[in-house]
């Protein structure tokens, strides 16, 4: 048993590690289409030229695009324009006062100390003094007399304030100093106190006045913002024919895209469609990464990049006729039926982003792919027959002449430019839905897609299988009518596909076509088969019915969801009748219970989980003598705990809390087909002839 769980796990990581091979290489390959696709049309006809050369022809620039050279030299013109600014730093004149009060309070503590001499005095003024001055200037500062002193330090602050109030430029500092000597010069001072006065203000003077970095940039950054950028538009001349090509003209050209500057595909055009390609690809396969995981699983990925690939290569053949025509809702139409809702929008935006970049379409075209293919996308999903598709596509259509309508309004178009753009965007819708309705059966049948659509026209009683089961196995048909009705019901409540439940129970027993009046329900109270058979033999005929029914399937073509449902309705359970009647018959010989179980899977899924509760249901219920809701709501719960005890479903996602919901819809279900009929009485027709 350890060996074979082994093997079962080694097996599954060998198909994981093959699925991720085979998608990797699928996605180098898209990202490889969509990369030729997307430089074929960037890369158009490009013109040798260089510095000096007559030009050839006359070049237009083929967008708008700005004349760099001659908007930075508008800029550095405004830019130069632009007068320093200056501010004043306050803290520089506080420092000066501070050194200068300092200085004097030092000399006044020293005057006021009688026991030291004057000599002695200097030379501790001049220790510690902040302010470098000279033997004789000492010698004058201390010999000044109280009420000379105030005064002098008065006078030295009120220059102080003069001077560095109006600011002091670093380059202005020694014809400040020099003029602080004119000043003093004036002034009712002795020499030595107009010496001390120069000598003071010159050690202690320092420039306060600053340029003022961010306001000069922030002023030249606002000249230049003002600055309008030279514009080319589209279609204008860059150089005339015969003119001779300038460094400007040259720059003009390549901004274009017009300049061939070397054989070949240029490297940093390449590098640049590569990156495009690959970070656009990352929003749709990262979005389903983490949100559509089932799209890595067999074809859908596939289906996705052609549907991508298709669009794409369609809408470029339609763009010569019209771009209001190319079909891009497409997609989303597409994508929604066979995949995902919510994929197909990630789908739309992406293929209306390339096709805008390569196409270089304008803003109306891009919104009206956007908005009707998002919309489209939401439509679709609601529809039950194909010819509504086509009824889509109109909606798609309506939805186009609106967004252009819209645009035209706001741009304030020609009214005849508005009708000619709204008739190809009515036909576009239309377009769409042909291509969508008509490709459908392609992805369905090439990629054996299951979709809703697909499952109601298999619904329908007119098919081939379920019209045989009708004719040939009644009893079994009336019996999967039912047990589509329980499974499609308790679906419903648990969140699985309600239409794929119902679908699989119609189709679950085709097997018994092979061999209908070997089953009960189809006997009609006819000689039981089975009474004549041995036990072995009943059984193999029993089981083989899902064999049959899978054979069956696959030459109609049935869908691999609903052919996996066929397998797995019974899983591995026991024909417990036979095995029993076996036991009776042999009672001298071993019988093995293997011997007479189904095949196999075990359900697999929700919905087959579903079907194989919903079948045994539906055949226990029957059986009951007196179908009253207690004996019904028991019997529904016994058949789900056997199924349970007995492993069945075991590999499924179904919950003990699903168990309960499905117990509870197989009982409101089931209770309204067992529901109490009035009694008629017996009525003597020709003894009441005649009367009302």
């Amino acid at each position: 048993m350890k060996q074979k769980r082994e093997y079962k796990r080694n097996k599954k990581l060998s198909i994981k590690n093959k699925k991720t091979y085979i998608n990797g290489l699928l996605l180098l390959v898209f990202t490889a289409v969509l990369f030729f696709i997307t430089i074929q049309k960037v890369e158009t006809k490009r013109i040798d030229v260089k510095v000096g050369d007559e030009a050839p022809l006359e070049i237009r620039a083929t967008k708008e695009i700005e004349d760099k050279h001659a908007t930075e030299k508008l800029k550095r013109e405004a830019y130069a324009s632009v007068e320093p600014r200056y501010r004043i730093s306050p803290s520089v004149q506080m420092t000066m006062k501070s050194n200068i009060r300092e200085f004097f309070n030092k000399i006044r503590e020293l005057q006021e100390d009688e026991s030291i001499s004057i000599s002695k005095k200097a030379e501790i003024l001049s220790e510690e003094s902040r302010i470098l001055l000279s033997k004789n200037e000492y010698y004058t500062a201390l010999k000044l007399k109280p009420e000379e002193l105030d005064n002098f330090e008065n006078n030295i602050n009120d220059l102080i304030n003069q001077i560095m109030g109006v600011g002091i430029k670093e380059e202005d500092l020694e014809y400040e100093k020099a003029n602080i000597e004119k000043i003093f010069e004036t002034m009712d001072f002795s020499e030595n106190k107009k010496q001390l006065g120069v000598a003071l203000l010159t050690n202690t003077i320092q420039a306060n006045k600053f340029i003022d970095e961010e306001a000069t940039q922030r002023r030249r950054e606002e000249e230049m913002a003002k600055v309008e950028p030279v514009i080319i538009k589209e279609h204008q001349v860059i150089v005339r024919k015969g003119d001779i090509i300038d460094s400007n003209d040259l720059a003009l050209i390549k901004e274009s895209g017009l300049l061939k500057e070397k054989e070949g595909y240029d490297k940093t055009t390449v590098m640049g469609i590569i990156l495009l390609v690959v970070l656009l690809q990352l929003v749709v396969f990262g979005y389903v990464y983490l949100f559509n995981k089932e799209v890595l699983d067999g074809h859908k990925l596939l289906i996705l990049t052609l549907i991508i690939v298709t669009t794409i290569l369609i809408s470029e053949g339609t763009y010569s006729i019209s771009p209001y025509i190319m079909p891009v809702s497409t997609a989303a139409l597409l994508v929604a039926i066979l995949i995902d809702i919510r994929l197909a929008l990630i789908v739309n935006m992406f293929i209306s982003f390339i096709l805008s970049f390569i196409l270089k379409l304008d803003e109306i075209i891009i919104a009206m792919h956007l908005i009707s293919g998002s919309i489209g996308a939401y439509l679709v999903t609601k529809q039950q027959q194909r010819y509504n598709i086509l009824l889509n596509g109109l909606l798609v259509g309506l939805f186009n002449v609106l967004t252009i309508v819209s645009f035209g309004l706001i741009k304030k178009l020609e009214l005849i430019d508005i009708l000619s753009k709204s008739s190809y965007g009515l036909l576009n819708g239309v377009f769409c839905g042909v291509l969508t309705i008509g490709s459908l059966p392609i992805w369905e049948n090439v990629f054996e897609i299951i979709t809703p659509l697909k499952l109601l026209e298999l619904s329908n009683p007119n098919q081939p299988l379920l019209k045989r089961l009708l004719l040939e196995a009644p009893g079994t048909y009336h019996h999967s009518i039912v047990v589509g009705n329980l499974s499609e019901r308790a679906a419903e409540a648990i969140g699985a596909d309600p239409l794929i439940a119902r679908v699989g129970s119609y189709y679950h027993d085709i097997g018994k076509l092979s061999r209908p009046y070997f089953f009960k329900e189809n006997q009609l109270g006819l000689e039981n088969p089975h009474d004549k058979l041995q036990p072995s033999m009943s059984t193999l005929i029993i089981t083989n019915h899902v064999k049959d029914g899978i054979t069956l399937a696959k030459q109609h073509r049935i869908p691999k969801e609903i052919i996996d449902i066929i397998a797995q309705h019974h899983g591995d359970t026991a024909v417990m009748f036979f095995y029993h009647k076996a036991k009776q018959n042999e009672e001298n010989i071993e019988v093995k219970i293997e011997d007479f179980r189904y095949p196999g899977p075990k359900p697999q899924t929700k919905e087959a989980a579903l079907v194989m509760l919903a079948d045994s249901t539906e055949a226990a219920v029957r059986s009951i003598k007196e179908p009253n809701k207690k004996n019904i709501e028991e019997m529904i719960r016994s058949i789900i705990k056997g199924k349970l005890d007995d492993g069945q479903l075991d590999e499924c996602d179904l919950t003990l809390k699903d168990l309960n919901t499905i117990a509870n819809a197989f009982s409101s279900t089931v209770m309204g087909i067992f529901h109490e009929r009035i009694e008629y009485p017996d009525l003597d027709m020709e003894k009441n002839k005649g009367e009302i």
